[in-house]
């Protein structure tokens, strides 16, 4: 009965706090709340970084890397999704991989559907190896509003609110950040009733893990990604050149919607919110240089033969985006402790899920997986 349920809290809406609370939720044996400060609903704001995603999945990680095989089955499932409920969250396209250094083998990539190692002279004069297979991307506002709605049908509920230490939430749950009306308290003939802890608290709060009181995780930083979205809806496949030595990475990524999101930039502990102009402008620059179609010929200045140059595609640019990646030293924290009941001799389980950098679209249903074992571990709930 849904009275014995246990009550989960996930701190965190971003893509790795909705997929894991769905994951949690759509097990049947839980009542989960998602409490978060910012919502897929509300205008883009740095604080929430899953908006600012470019994103398609093309996993960074290497064979032998625990995270390729989150990788892996979070592709497959994003793959079904854009098959059927989800399909106008995503885009199936072909992509292109470019790298300045030769590519490892077996290649990470592999698995991917129609996998292909590019020949010579499919790859630019800046490259020296590419490989080309088919992958999906994400039209992010759209995908973010997906999971949102499906954790609520499958009868999760959304709290707003600012947490400021872990302990609010271990000793009373959510009853702060209840409305009014179901914030009283029942009065009995022995006073009033405390609130009552829940059975665990999910922490999937990426670049927030620095600040929350009872994580304060030091080894958590912001990696700058500042991005160009263009309107281009011509454009129907993916390129991204991985120059490693540089640590540079310049993409194209395209949507359903028509939107094409152009990249980037990796800047650790850089915590400027306002995108630069000198790196828009580099941005579209080899943006151009890579990918010269996202300029219709007929409107290039000096007509169809010529080089694109940036002022044939400003006409097209929507928005400059500027998102924080939450890195962390030593990689993704994906594990399971506990934190004590104020007032009391009790400690109830925590799981983290967080410092996904980059990968958290990538990795998001693998971890949440994961997330959802190491809970029903703690709890001894484990079917």
């Amino acid at each position: 009965m849904a009275s014995e349920k246990k009550e989960i809290v996930v701190l965190g809406a971003g893509v790795i706090g909705l997929t894991t609370a769905l994951k949690i939720q759509e097990t049947g044996r839980y009542k989960v709340s998602i409490l978060a400060e910012v919502l897929p609903t509300d205008p883009k704001t740095i604080k929430y970084a899953s908006q600012w995603a470019g994103a398609h999945h093309v996993s960074f990680a290497k064979v032998d890397d625990p995270r390729h095989a989150l990788d892996k089955e979070t592709f497959a499932e994003m793959w079904e999704l854009s098959k059927s409920e989800a399909e106008g969250c995503f885009m199936q396209l072909e992509q292109a991989e470019y790298f300045t250094n030769q590519r490892e083998s077996p290649s990470p990539l592999e698995h991917m559907p129609e996998f292909r190692s590019l020949s010579p002279n499919e790859i630019p004069v800046e490259a020296v190896s590419g490989e080309a297979f088919n992958t999906i991307t994400i039209d992010v506002p759209s995908y973010l509003n997906y999971l949102l709605a499906r954790f609520l049908s499958k009868g999760g509920r959304v709290l707003r609110g600012s947490v400021q230490h872990i302990a609010q939430i271990a000793e009373s749950g959510v009853h702060a950040f209840l409305p009014a009306s179901e914030r009283q308290s029942d009065f009995t003939k022995v006073g009033f009733v405390r609130p009552a802890p829940p059975a665990a608290i999910v922490v999937c709060v990426g670049l927030g893990a620095r600040y929350l009181g009872g994580v304060e995780d030091a080894d958590v930083y912001p990696i700058r990604g500042q991005t160009v979205l263009v309107q281009a809806p011509w454009i129907k496949h993916g390129k991204t050149l991985s120059d490693l030595d540089a640590m540079m990475w310049t993409y194209m990524i395209p949507r359903r919607t028509g939107l094409v999101i152009l990249g980037g930039t990796l800047e650790p502990d850089d915590w400027n919110a306002t995108p630069r102009a000198e790196t828009t402008r580099s941005i579209l620059e080899r943006a151009l240089k890579l990918s010269p179609e996202l300029v219709p010929p007929h409107l290039r200045s000096a007509g169809a033969d010529a080089a694109p140059t940036v002022e044939d595609i400003l006409p097209f640019v929507v928005e400059e985006g500027c998102g924080f990646r939450p890195g962390r030293k030593g990689g993704l924290r994906l594990e399971a402790g506990n934190v004590k009941v104020p007032l009391t001799d009790k400690r109830i389980p925590v799981v983290y899920n967080y410092g996904h950098a980059g990968s958290g679209y990538i990795a998001s249903f693998g971890s949440a997986r994961v997330a959802l074992e190491l809970l029903e571990t703690a709890l001894g709930s484990k079917h």
